[in-house]
């Protein structure tokens, strides 16, 4: 064999070699560490403060540091997984919804709650000593919400006022504050005429005392909304994902559970969510300018 024959099945090897190391070398490893995302339903401090069990609890069954981050807003928790910044974020079905139209998400698990399964509700309160009797009695007020892509804090109750008949922008004026807390004290404090919150959480505000017992009344109460959903971004390790989904599958800590009044964690799929699907589609169609779709 020449020596340029043997040049070339050499360099031929070496490419085949090198071509070899860099598809492994691409695939992505076992992280060192787990980051999760949250959103700011509530000031940030209480939401580190709620969801340290499960960090806690996670850090030791996996065997890796295991960092909790709650985003500025929604949008930002959302965005933050879609570009690969987190490993997994606990989304509401709305902000799961809006980012995987954009990037391939896969949900793994939900809370699961005693009686009423893997749902949730959303509450409509005013002050105590508002005339309103119905949602329908609503109209001309100003109503208060949460993120614009709450799914309790703002979708939620915006359809259950649209069922009502009334359109945001037509029939009512929309505020927007941020956060369920925030909904609650403006409502209490006759800053808001109403406010669309999460059922759970104005349910914890007021045995927490930190909303007074007495200044507001609930108005009404949504249907079953189907659960957050723990995502997995795009492109993490499959092993290291089995080892994640198994590890909240088999999730019996009281503590770690409570801040989702969770029986456990069970698996979720895409589908999950249609129901809000179609109640997105409904408001959008009714209002598409009044706080568009993010």
């Amino acid at each position: 064999m020449g020596v340029s024959m043997r040049s070339f099945i050499l360099g031929l090897v070496m490419s085949v070699l090198i071509a070899s190391a860099t598809a492994v070398g691409s695939a992505e490893a076992r992280p060192d560490r787990l980051t999760i995302g949250l959103l700011p339903g509530e000031s940030a401090p209480t939401v580190m403060r709620l969801n340290e069990p499960l960090r806690a609890y996670l850090e030791k069954r996996l065997g890796l540091p295991v960092e909790l981050v709650v985003g500025a807003n929604y949008a930002a928790t959302g965005e933050a997984l879609r570009f690969g910044h987190l490993d997994i974020a606990y989304l509401g079905p709305v902000t799961y919804i809006l980012q995987s139209r954009r990037v391939k998400l896969e949900p793994f698990a939900r809370p699961t709650h005693a009686g009423v399964g893997p749902t949730f509700q959303a509450v409509v309160i005013v002050p105590t000593d508002s005339p309103a009797q119905s949602l329908a009695d609503l109209k001309g007020a100003q109503v208060a919400f949460g993120d614009p892509a709450s799914t309790s804090g703002t979708w939620v109750p915006r359809y259950m006022l649209l069922e009502a008949g009334l359109v945001s922008g037509r029939d009512y004026t929309l505020r927007v504050l941020g956060a369920h807390d925030a909904v609650a004290m403006a409502v209490a404090n006759h800053k808001a005429g109403a406010g669309g919150l999460s059922m759970p959480i104005y349910n914890r505000l007021l045995s927490e005392q930190k909303l007074e017992a007495g200044s507001t009344r609930l108005l009404a109460a949504s249907p079953p909304i189907p659960e957050y959903m723990w995502t997995f971004r795009e492109g993490l390790d499959p092993a290291f994902k089995e080892e994640v989904r198994q590890a909240f599958l088999d999730v019996t800590d009281p503590d770690a559970l409570k801040v989702f009044r969770a029986e456990a964690f069970i698996p979720a799929v895409d589908s999950d969510v249609d129901r809000v699907r179609s109640w997105i589609e409904a408001i959008a169609k009714a209002n598409p300018d009044a706080i568009p779709v993010p």
